[in-house]
């Protein structure tokens, strides 16, 4: 059965803090067998050094306000002596009860193709591999395997060169925003950037003051005020030729962290 500890590998940040609240709960629990009826000591608990009610939390699920986890309590303003309530409420929403309509449809669905209980021989760790793909660490030697460049790029360009390295030096989570922004999916598919579909193409796209003189390496500062722009359903990022390796870095970290949620059209 999921429980707390499983938010934290879909929502890091929520995950994080349910984990730091319930360890608040846990002392208020220890606190209150040892000292009884004293509540100073209760009341003096504090979540990252602010009182809970600072954090201007109610019984809604986080993120969505129209989600009210205790009829008649959303707007009840959680305080240290409910947070133990408020903390089981989220996570019942968030892994249990909360979602038991999507697994259900989840399971109707596999058993139009399978039986259900075909997939008892996976473990929980293989099914998600087999439906999500799996983290794979980029290296610039590997990647440079399984990309398509075209239109002013090759392979030997030193745009390429640079953003390869720096794809073989994201975190995790920038390689995940980085495969959510070019293809529309925070995950590869099974086998990886080599099985993509169509396979990830990487073109020039030219500066858009309309300048654009190279330098003898290839690469022209008139593109350093544009940013990275994609075409997701054909696996395709534009790429202006930086003039720099750290400017690259900057502006490609920038289109895919800050531009999450955005659709616009290049």
């Amino acid at each position: 059965e999921l429980d707390l500890f499983d938010i934290i590998s879909f929502d890091a940040e929520l995950g994080k803090t349910l984990q730091e609240l319930r360890v608040l709960v846990e002392r208020k629990r220890f606190l209150e067998s040892t000292c009884g009826k004293d509540q100073l000591e209760v009341a003096d608990l504090r979540f990252r050094g602010a009182p809970i009610e600072d954090l201007c939390l109610d019984f809604t699920l986080p993120g969505f306000p129209d989600y009210i986890l205790k009829e008649g309590e959303q707007n009840t303003i959680v305080n240290i002596h409910n947070l133990e309530e408020y903390v089981s409420l989220v996570v019942d929403a968030t892994v249990k009860s909360g979602i038991m309509k999507q697994v259900e449809a989840f399971r109707s669905g596999f058993s139009q193709v399978f039986d259900i209980s075909s997939l008892q021989i996976f473990s929980p760790q293989e099914l998600d591999y087999l439906i999500c793909g799996r983290q794979e660490i980029w290296e610039a030697e590997s990647l440079v395997d399984n990309i398509k460049f075209d239109h002013g790029f090759t392979a030997k360009s030193p745009a390429i060169i640079n953003l390869l390295e720096i794809m073989s030096e994201f975190t995790p989570d920038q390689q995940h925003a980085f495969c959510q922004f070019v293809t529309g999916a925070s995950r590869l598919p099974t086998g990886g950037l080599a099985a993509l579909s169509p396979k990830l193409t990487i073109v020039r796209k030219h500066p858009s003051s309309g300048v654009s003189t190279l330098n003898t390496s290839g690469v022209t500062d008139a593109a350093d005020d544009d940013l990275p722009s994609v075409m997701t359903c054909a696996n395709y990022l534009k790429l202006p030729p930086y003039s720099t390796k750290e400017v690259m870095r900057k502006k490609l970290l920038y289109a895919i962290l800050e531009g999450r949620g955005s659709f616009d059209l290049s």
